[in-house]
């Protein structure tokens, strides 16, 4: 006696093949963040900062801060500007830039110094504390202007709890200095240091206070594994890029 034949279930392979294609369909949030880092690649790529040493994850954290600070409303609508300081290379390097990033273009790139206590060429040591003569990481809103000890100032007002929050109390400043010049590091080998103020070139520093004053955000990078910050939150960041776009 034959043996019949065992007919295809077709039904059962449909849904098989459906759920398939179902587990496949990428979520809103991954669409999301796709479009997010996209969009940040693009703006980096059209920026052309990589070649002037401003490294890809240094620029995602500043701007993700950026982003944060503005869906807070805590930055000026007038200056769509973000100036980055990495602390992580040495100071005898331009690792100060000032990105405009209504215009996609680079402002300003120049020399930067750290503070006195926070390492020599490198800086390594950060401080939040009084009288610590240390660099403070994390992210910053520029204030207003004043004529203090080395003329032009600008104050920060320091954002990241733990880290940088006193900075108006410790007058931590940007400020131009003698010190921070090509003639400087050929004569010692580094750039001086400053009391914990990103101390800027004297030919520079009026031209650079005069774009960043008055609510536009700073983010000082460095090497600290304890910094962290509530301002990187990826999920505001991308939603306040969806708002700009929409």
């Amino acid at each position: 006696m034959a043996t019949p034949l065992a007919a295809p279930v077709v039904g059962n392979g449909n849904k098989v093949k459906a759920a398939s294609v179902e587990a496949k369909l990428p979520s809103a949030k991954s669409l999301q963040s796709a479009f997010f880092n996209q969009r940040l690649h693009e703006l980096y790529r059209d920026l052309n900062v990589e070649s002037q040493g401003l490294r890809y994850a240094v620029f995602e954290k500043a701007i993700t801060g950026y982003l944060n600070l503005q869906h807070e409303g805590q930055l000026s609508d007038a200056k769509q500007l973000l100036t980055v300081v990495d602390f992580e290379l040495p100071s005898t390097e331009k690792r100060l830039w000032v990105l405009d990033l209504a215009a996609k273009e680079v402002k300003f790139h120049t020399l930067v110094a750290h503070g006195h206590n926070s390492g020599e060429n490198v800086a390594t040591n950060f401080s939040n504390k009084n009288e610590s003569n240390m660099s403070s990481l994390g992210f910053y809103v520029t204030q207003g202007e004043y004529q203090g000890k080395h003329g032009r100032s600008l104050k920060l007002n320091g954002v990241d709890e733990g880290f940088n929050t006193n900075a108006l109390m410790r007058s931590v400043v940007m400020h131009g200095a003698d010190y921070v010049s090509e003639d400087f590091i050929q004569q010692y080998g580094r750039l001086g240091r400053s009391l914990g103020c990103p101390a800027l070139p004297m030919d520079q520093k009026d031209e650079i206070i005069e774009a960043v004053n008055g609510g536009t955000c700073l983010f000082l990078n460095g090497p600290d594994q304890s910094y962290s910050s509530k301002y990187l939150n990826e999920d505001v960041a991308m939603n306040a890029l969806l708002s700009n776009n929409s």
